[in-house]
């Protein structure tokens, strides 16, 4: 099965990136969170690259179940 990066609706802050990307490298989400606010802060392209994030990445389709 092929591994795919979403942006994730359930428990999502702001678009869901963040939460997608730490589901997609399985790590928790709060570290991410700390990574992009530190590239927000430090480097200043850290808001620029979440943006282009939201844009890039798809919304994980819904799971219906069928019965």
């Amino acid at each position: 099965m092929e591994k795919k990066c979403y942006r994730e609706k359930e428990g999502r802050k702001l678009l869901g990136v963040c939460i997608g990307m730490a589901n997609y490298f399985d790590i928790d989400v709060s570290i991410v969170r700390l990574g992009w606010l530190i590239a927000a802060f430090c480097a200043g392209g850290g808001v620029l690259a979440y943006i282009i994030a939201a844009l890039i990445l798809p919304e994980k389709p819904s799971e219906t179940v069928v019965k």
